[in-house]
């Protein structure tokens, strides 16, 4: 009888105890983490030649800190240096040519003196003429002699053949030298000029150096390979290039924009750090595979970048992350 009366409370009991174990659990289970799921990213930078060439010197190994201007490698230059002196030699050529046109035309006060010479050899062909022509008439009356005459001849040949130098010299003075002919040598020398400077800025480049203090994270060949053309020689991995990469769901991404702060941690990477969302996707994707949560694996998300404080050289492309919002 009695119990049959505590059976109630009992079942009382029971469900209290039940409930209270429940809360219990509930209240000591580890909370949802609120975090997003990324990985670290690392942008290279490709270091190649402009030109073709041998491999002449590889100064740089996988895996080297190289600090800013440091050279990466060398092709051979034979080839470079080859066209530069090519190049050279026409604009020596250009130059040449046009320093004789120059010459050639003459200036003003020359081609007055030419005028000069040739009014006083007309007038000396006047004279010998005059001259002549008496000789010549006093000969036939028997007063000049045959030696005479043809020495007035002989003059007058003499001052005919001044006279007609003296137009050959006006004739070259108005026909050499003409000014288009001097433009397209001054044209051909500036643009052959140009062409050098190109030349000899490639011949710089086939040495080339680090812009930045980077690590070397990569070296496509070896000394003695022939490397073709702009084909990359070594790839750098400055610091200011990692950047953190996570995805957040369409009901969060409204929350971030360039300038939030956030929280980021990572396995072996000793206390959390901040970052700066840098960059936020305006389209929606799939959760990338690397991302591995059987929750989100279908969901759609946003991918945002930020840039981690501090030295983000301590922080290894792919090494997976978990970002967090300030509060």
């Amino acid at each position: 009888m009695l119990l049959s009366r505590l059976k109630p409370i009992l079942a009382i009991i029971a469900v209290a105890g039940l409930a209270l174990a429940v809360w219990t659990w509930f209240s000591q289970r580890p909370a949802v983490s609120e975090g997003w799921l990324g990985y670290v990213e690392g942008e290279a930078l490709y270091v190649a030649a402009p030109v073709a060439g041998t491999l002449e010197s590889l100064d740089v190994r996988r895996g080297d800190s190289v600090a800013a201007g440091a050279r990466l490698f060398a092709l051979n230059p034979q080839a470079a240096s080859a066209d530069t002196r090519r190049l050279q030699a026409a604009i020596a050529i250009a130059e040449s040519r046009r320093a004789d046109l120059l010459k050639a035309r003459q200036r003003p006060e020359e081609i007055a003196i030419i005028h000069a010479n040739q009014a006083q050899a007309r007038a000396s062909v006047e004279r010998a003429q005059h001259d002549y022509d008496r000789t010549a008439a006093i000969n036939a009356k028997g007063f000049a002699t045959n030696a005479q005459l043809d020495a007035a001849r002989a003059t007058l040949q003499a001052a005919q053949a001044a006279l007609a130098a003296t137009l050959a010299q006006e004739r070259a003075a108005t026909l050499t030298g003409r000014a288009d002919d001097i433009a397209a040598a001054t044209a051909l020398i500036a643009s052959t000029r140009a062409e050098l400077v190109a030349q000899q800025r490639r011949d710089r480049e086939i040495a080339p150096v680090a812009a930045a203090a980077a690590q070397v994270e990569q070296t496509f060949f070896n000394p003695g390979e022939w490397v073709p053309a702009n084909a990359p020689v070594v790839s750098l991995l400055e610091p200011a290039r990692i950047k953190l990469r996570f995805f957040v769901p369409e009901a969060v991404v409204a929350k971030l924009r360039p300038g939030t702060r956030v929280t980021a941690s990572c396995d072996g990477c000793g206390a959390p750090f901040g970052a700066t969302v840098r960059y936020v996707a305006p389209r929606a994707e799939f959760t990338p595979p690397v991302i591995y949560s059987e929750r989100a694996r279908s969901k759609l998300v946003f991918m945002v970048e930020a840039a981690p404080d501090g030295d983000p050289a301590r922080l290894h492309p792919g090494l997976p992350v978990e970002i967090r919002p300030v509060r």
